[in-house]
Order: C-alpha cells, then sequence, then structure tokens
C-alpha cells in the first residue's frame, strides 16, 4: 500500500466522519484512529468517579480565574495537518515563508508543505480568509489531525 493510497483511505474517512479504519492482509496491518478514543475516556472518567468523594458540599463557592488568568480562546477555523510527516513553512530555506499571520489567501492556495516518507505533499487552503495564526513549527514534525494554522 502506498502514501497516495493511504491519504485516499483518510479523505474516505473524513469525508464519511469515521473515525476509526483496520485494514489487515496477508503481511500488513493499518490501523488509522482519529479523535479521542473512546474506550480510554470511558475508562479514565470511571477511575475519576471512583475515587471522587461521596458528596461534595453544597455550599462551596464557585472560584473563577481573574481574566488576566483565563485561558484565551483560539480565534478562527483550525486547518489540521491531514497525515504525519515533518512541517515546513517555505518551499526552501531561503524562500520566504507560503503565508504568514494577516496573509490572506485563497481557496486552493499553498499553505505549507509536509514531507512524509521523502515526499514533499503541498497542503492548500479549503477555503478563503486570513490567517491569524500559524501554530506549527517549521521543521518540527506533526501528527494527523494536528493543528497548523487557524483561519478566519
Amino acid at each position: 500500500m502506498d502514501l497516495q493510497e493511504i491519504r485516499r483511505i483518510v479523505e474516505l474517512m473524513n469525508e464519511h466522519d469515521l473515525t476509526l479504519f483496520d485494514l489487515s492482509k496477508k503481511d500488513f496491518h493499518l490501523k488509522l484512529k482519529k479523535g479521542p478514543d473512546m474506550d480510554d475516556l470511558r475508562g479514565t472518567l470511571a477511575n475519576l468517579a471512583a475515587s471522587a468523594p461521596a458528596a461534595a458540599p453544597a455550599a462551596a463557592p464557585a472560584v473563577t480565574a481573574p481574566a488576566s488568568q483565563q485561558t484565551p480562546v483560539a480565534e478562527g477555523a483550525e486547518i489540521t495537518s491531514p497525515m504525519v510527516g515533518t512541517f515546513y513553512s517555505k518551499p526552501a530555506p531561503d524562500a520566504p515563508s507560503f503565508v504568514d499571520v494577516g496573509t490572506a489567501v485563497s481557496e486552493g492556495q499553498t499553505l505549507c508543505i509536509i514531507e512524509a516518507m521523502k515526499v514533499m505533499n503541498e497542503i492548500k487552503a479549503e477555503k478563503s480568509g486570513t490567517i491569524c495564526e500559524v501554530v506549527a513549527e517549521d521543521g518540527r514534525p506533526v501528527q494527523f489531525g494536528d493543528v497548523l494554522f487557524r483561519i478566519k
């Protein structure tokens, strides 16, 4: 099975909202999982419920962090990695980045490159907008589903 076939499977998973794909052949096994593992979450929640006190005090005041300590809400829609590989923000080491914060992009425009198995894969914008955050770091590995950019 080559990279193009795996990419097609990932596209089909996205298209049909599938979270798990498992394929076994004679000497080949491919398992793709997207999103949180519900069995692991159930086990964690069960453990937390078992170790929690029987009853919480009824008059316990709600504690909120001051506005300056609250975590900011991420702005814009996420553009995620469609594969595992190495993120590159520019076409060559001495070239300018494909996009920066504030760059207006149109649908189909190249945003970055992800290198997977010595193949350079261009990641293109699925919609038009303005880049409001570059999340991934140049030259660093990314996983399937990692946020690369935020766009609004």
